[in-house]
């Protein structure tokens, strides 16, 4: 195969219809709009969820629940994932994003216990589950809190 003999795959590549380019085209005159009505206008339509004046879907259904618009979202890293890190090492939440622990930091980081903690660690988070810090001092490191 050359470079002249390359070819794009056979439907990858279509031609976008042209509306009003005169009669042959197949949608000349009205463009595929029909004759008159709303949805013949410009600007014409209905909103999404409108049913014609019946009451919309959204709001037959029951209303359920309360969503917090402060909510705090932590960054999760268990015990168990802490075990990749060297003895003594001092992990951050900087730390752990750069080695891929955790993919965002959120409001912060929290560590929670599941899991065995192997190493001597100081730990440094934004929070702790008191299972975690048990486990964190029982394996000789530290917890601190920032």
């Amino acid at each position: 195969m050359k470079l002249h003999e390359l070819k794009a795959a056979e439907g990858s590549r279509k031609e976008r219809n042209r509306v009003g380019r005169g009669m042959s085209s197949g949608n000349g005159k009205t463009s595929g709009r029909g004759h008159k009505g709303q949805k013949a206008r410009s600007g014409g339509g209905v909103r999404p969820g409108f049913e014609g004046g019946q009451m919309p879907l959204f709001q037959r259904l029951p209303k359920r629940g309360f969503t917090n618009i402060n909510r705090k979202e932590y960054a999760i890293v268990n015990l168990d994932t802490l075990n990749r890190f060297e003895d003594g090492t001092e992990v951050t939440p900087e730390l752990l994003l750069e080695t891929g622990v955790v993919s965002k930091l959120n409001a912060g980081v929290k560590i929670l216990g599941k899991g065995q903690l192997e190493k001597k660690l100081t730990v440094k988070a934004h929070k702790f589950s008191a299972s975690a810090k048990e486990a964190i001092e029982a394996a000789g490191g530290q917890s601190e809190v920032i």
